[in-house]
């Protein structure tokens, strides 16, 4: 699709300038900051949305600001050791600028409700539309920065350097993509409660696949084809870390992170570690809702799935860290917003920011569940332990949960009325003109892969003839989740209350379209 426009593109790689006038990378970065794909962000929920509440939470655009802090940091870390700069310049360089537009630009492809929207895309792109490579956060803002913002000089895409494309490849193959590794890299093993599926993380759909490989090109011989490059291992290990820090403070603040409940799992486990593993499997499941069996299995599922880096002792002394610091720290004293309130917080994100920003190395050989770059093991942990302290009293909460089921039903409704709209002949030409453009470009796509690599639009197990029919209803499903996915929340509900005709303002609802 278009390959006279995509091989045009600026080819910058592992190539650097000191000209800061004309870096292509800063070009990039301020691209990326400029796109509205970015702008929209900030209407974007990260776990919770603050609308009507007036809560002080964290959006996709603020999440998206903290990895890019800690990411430069990071990488300018990494570049003034002497001792690393033969193994960087190897593996293919680490350019501030680089790791910074791409994790500016990381979270683009985004939906509306943040995850909860994402696997709710990736079921009716799989099981509505036939879209053997469905939906994913990663893959769509690869698509948005190559193919679908129109901000670039060539109308297609932001026109990046292969460096910073690169970079955003968190999770370098597509969906279907056969790896061949005894151990499946981190995020390519298939879901357990969807078998058949392919890969759980992947970063490029097949209308992308050119652009992967272009992106790849550079580093081939440097680093392995599954590999993340340096730069892109820097925007993953900052993207961890803010999202262990940021999530607690917000829900501390909110409220919801109580610490008597949080301190009861901690204490607990750490009082009856050696009594906790000498449970069974399947009593540990049994008694999964009592204090300390939930921190257990994670301790478990840690060694089953990260051997090469688990250990017993970190663990222990992860759990015991993050007790004082958090625990006997920050939830000691309910969240008021007085000023002493707001200084815990700060204080809480600065210190733990600092120690894990500090914490990064560089390894040459990484195992396949890992990057080039890493936390020490002992920080690893600490974070291990911060997002289960995440998961378990936040996620996990049945009023979440109430909430999310009435947003995965809102983008249902949405798309089915997308749909609807789409498919209605007579409506043709009042189809708003985006979605309409999305479409097209959709048709365009799919068509050339039906002639070239029929294959990728039917699945592992389907058959490889590709007709006109198929094409099209392929495109059309493509097009109504690129278009649900470049809405905000607010934009997301408005639209559904004017598809449903639930609402009068004819003219204030046009602005979704």
């Amino acid at each position: 699709m278009h390959n006279e426009q995509r091989a045009a593109r600026r080819s910058a790689g592992v190539g650097r300038t000191a000209d800061l006038a004309t870096n292509p990378f800063r070009v990039d970065r301020d691209r990326v900051a400029s796109s509205p794909f970015f702008a929209r962000l900030g209407g974007v929920t990260q776990v919770v949305s603050s609308t009507g509440s007036g809560l002080l939470v964290h959006n996709r655009l603020t999440h998206s600001l903290k990895v890019a802090q800690a990411a430069r940091a990071i990488a300018e870390r990494l570049t003034v050791r002497p001792e690393l700069t033969a193994v960087l310049e190897k593996l293919g360089g680490c350019d501030p600028d680089v790791v910074e537009a791409a994790a500016l630009a990381h979270d683009l492809g985004h939906p509306p409700f943040g995850h909860l929207g994402e696997q709710v895309l990736d079921r009716l792109a799989r099981h509505r539309f036939g879209l053997p490579d469905g939906f994913e956060g990663n893959a769509q803002s690869f698509r948005i920065i190559t193919t679908t913002d129109v901000r670039g000089p060539k109308a297609l895409g932001l026109d990046l350097t292969v460096a910073v494309r690169a970079a955003m490849l968190k999770y370098p193959w597509t969906r279907h993509q056969p790896l061949g590794l005894p151990v499946a890299p981190r995020g390519a093993s298939e879901p357990d409660d969807m078998p058949g599926t392919g890969s759980s993380k992947f970063s490029a759909y097949v209308t992308e696949i050119n652009d992967l490989r272009q992106a790849r090109e550079p580093f081939d011989g440097r680093i392995e084809s599954w590999q993340q490059t340096v730069e892109a291992s820097v925007m993953d290990t900052a993207d961890d870390i803010a999202y262990a820090i940021h999530d607690l403070e917000d829900f501390h603040r909110v409220g919801v992170l109580q610490h008597a409940t949080v301190a009861a799992e901690l204490g607990t486990w750490q009082a009856q570690a050696l009594d906790l593993a000498g449970l069974s499997d399947a009593e540990l499941s049994a008694e999964i809702r009592m204090p300390g069996r939930s921190l257990e299995t994670l301790r478990r599922r840690m060694h089953l799935k990260d051997s090469w880096v688990m250990s017993d002792e970190a663990f222990a002394l992860a759990v015991r860290k993050v007790g004082k610091e958090l625990v006997d720290g920050l939830l000691a004293v309910p969240f008021d917003g007085s000023v002493e309130a707001e200084q815990a917080v700060a204080g809480f994100s600065a210190r733990w920011t600092r120690r894990l920003v500090d914490a990064v190395g560089v390894i040459e050989e990484p195992t396949p569940r890992s990057g080039h770059v890493v936390l020490a093991v002992q920080q690893w942990h600490e974070v291990q332990v911060l997002k289960f302290v995440h998961r378990r009293f936040v996620l996990l909460r049945p009023d979440l949960a109430l909430h999310q089921r009435g947003q995965a039903r809102l983008l249902g409704s949405l798309v089915d009325a997308l749909e609807q709209w789409v498919n209605d002949r007579a409506e043709a030409d009042r189809l708003p003109r985006r979605l309409h453009d999305l479409v097209e470009l959709a048709e365009t796509e799919y068509a050339a892969l039906a002639r070239t690599e029929p294959s990728t639009l039917v699945g592992p197990a389907g058959d490889p003839h590709v007709g006109p029919d198929v094409v099209k209803g392929l495109a059309r499903g493509r097009a109504v989740v690129d278009f649900v996915a470049s809405l905000t929340d607010n934009q997301a509900a408005a639209l559904l209350e004017a598809l449903s005709g639930r609402t009068g303002q004819l003219w204030t609802d046009a602005f979704v379209l």
